[in-house]
């Protein structure tokens, strides 16, 4: 007699293996990255348009415009604003662009794109929103652009703040 497979042996019993098994996810997809004062910072998913590794010459100084512009870069047929996010959130240090890659989020709203150019990327996560608390010890700089934030060790008081992209986009600094 021919044994045959498990999947036709009819015993009605699901095998799972619960290695396999995917949890269920809480929260909301986030985007985590680093500026260079290695702050790390979150953006929610929905509203990135896309991430790009790209070479510092892609990117068109503007004369005469903000510091904290890189300048500009064409996306796929659209011109859009880059900026140094660091500094945008008011930081010090400067993103080193002397390298062969900088890393920029495109994120959207309606017909408005820009870019943020940051150090790192750190990866997808997701986090509940609902465990946000109001950002404390903020620089009056950053406080317009901040939802809250998450604290991930606080011995070491490291927290990760989630960006309010809306008032990003909005901002009057892409005036210069």
């Amino acid at each position: 007699m021919v044994s045959k497979p498990d999947f036709l042996s009819g015993s009605g019993q699901d095998h799972f293996r619960p290695e396999l098994q995917v949890e269920s996810p809480e929260g909301e997809l986030h985007l985590r990255f680093y500026i260079p004062s290695h702050q790390e910072f979150a953006l929610q998913a929905t509203g990135i348009r896309e991430v790009i590794e790209l070479s510092p010459d892609r990117i068109t100084p503007i004369p005469n415009a903000s510091p904290l512009l890189l300048g500009t870069l064409n996306l796929r047929g659209r011109v859009i604003w880059v900026a140094d996010l660091g500094q945008f959130l008011g930081e010090a240090s400067a993103l080193n662009t002397d390298r062969a890659e900088i890393s920029v989020i495109a994120i959207e709203e309606q017909d408005t794109i820009v870019g943020l150019a940051v150090e790192e990327i750190g990866g997808m996560d997701w986090l509940d929103v609902q465990n946000l608390m109001p950002p404390t010890s903020v620089p009056d700089t950053m406080a317009p652009f901040l939802r809250g934030e998450w604290l991930l060790d606080a011995k070491n008081n490291q927290c990760l703040r989630l960006l309010d992209q809306m008032a990003i986009l909005r901002s009057a600094r892409w005036a210069g």
